[in-house]
């Protein structure tokens, strides 16, 4: 596959400059590259690279200029980067089919226009529509909805009366249903209470590899459109992510948290349960955040503060060292001193 730089260029809607018949073949990082591929800056630490870079032409933002280089000016060089990689690695288009080797309910409804691996389980009344993918362990319990163009990959478990939108896509060894970590006289008895809720994940989601999302214990947890989720993270029942945030690995919210629109949560961050997290807000990695954060903020630490705080604490902690060591000298000397004024006025 390939294309002149004028078409990419026309491609990614941005201006060209430089040599519009060069060919491109290979989309590369920018220490990789070589002649006939085409790499991108979108981080100003490497813009001495492209500089020295052997790539045939750059990918930059439109208050870079370089000298004497093929470029191709966008407003936002990391999105037009994605779109190249699409452009020059497609994804697989599967022919619908049904393996014989997948145990499908007779009463499951599943499209013609689906693609059904082997040694999939589709339970009674789970309905999967066209365009679904199932790869082979794929566990479907008793009523499920899985919406058109689905990706589900392999070995992810969706229990009973989930509800899959359009266009998601969940990666392998995803658990979407699990009971809800419930329990009454917690540490005593530990009397289990029953999680009769469900999940429902809306269109154009993604959950990442081992992701975990427990049903409502009543109601639903609901995972908002747009919203993309990383490996190894814990949503708890009853929890509410707002439209296109995204949440890093080893995240973990507790029950019953309402987290809002455009959020941004860093990777290890624990959440507390019963909490509103704002729309817009920031979340750094291992926060620990405790209550309420109202919309637009920047928060870190644990438990969390207002980022620019967190940042004063934490330029602090390597000092503290020689301010106790401070300390302790001024204690000494006011001891000597309070000695002294004691013996003269005896």
């Amino acid at each position: 596959m390939e294309f002149t730089l004028r078409e990419i260029a026309t491609y990614l809607m941005g201006d060209l400059v430089g040599e519009e018949e060069a060919i491109i073949r290979a989309v590369r990082g920018i220490d990789e590259a070589g002649e006939g591929d085409i790499t991108f800056v979108a981080n100003p630490r490497y813009r001495k690279k492209a500089l020295t870079t052997k790539a045939t032409a750059i990918v930059v933002s439109r208050d870079t200029l370089i000298p004497n280089r093929n470029l191709v000016v966008v407003d936002d060089p990391y999105t037009a980067f994605g779109l190249l990689l699409r452009l020059f690695h497609p994804q697989e288009k599967l022919s619908p089919y049904t393996s014989e080797k997948a145990w499908i309910a007779k009463n499951a409804c599943v499209s013609p226009e689906a693609t059904v691996f082997p040694f999939c389980f589709i339970g009674e009344r789970t309905r999967v529509e066209k365009g679904v993918v199932l790869y082979p362990g794929v566990f479907l319990d008793h009523d499920v909805v899985v919406g058109e163009n689905t990706i589900i990959y392999p070995n992810v478990t969706i229990y009973r009366n989930s509800i899959i939108g359009k266009r998601v896509i969940i990666h392998a060894g995803a658990v979407i249903g699990s009971d809800g970590f419930g329990f009454a006289k917690p540490g005593q008895e530990n009397i289990k209470i029953p999680q009769t809720g469900i999940v429902q994940i809306d269109d154009d989601v993604e959950i990442g590899a081992n992701t975990t999302i427990d049903r409502g214990t009543i109601g639903k947890t609901w995972i908002k459109r747009g919203v993309k989720i990383d490996n190894l993270v814990q949503v708890a029942h009853n929890v509410v992510i707002g439209e296109n945030s995204v949440i890093a690995g080893q995240v973990g919210i507790s029950g019953s948290t309402k987290i809002g629109r455009g959020v941004v949560i860093g990777g290890q961050a624990g959440i507390v349960g019963h909490i509103s997290i704002g729309d817009g807000t920031m979340i750094a990695a291992r926060c620990g955040v405790h209550k309420d954060v109202k919309p637009r903020n920047i928060i870190a630490g644990a438990p969390h503060q207002p980022y620019r705080e967190w940042l004063r604490t934490a330029s602090s902690l390597p000092k503290l060292p020689g301010l106790l060591k401070t300390v302790n000298t001024l204690s000494q000397k006011i001891e000597e001193l309070e000695k002294k004024l004691e013996e003269k006025g005896k």
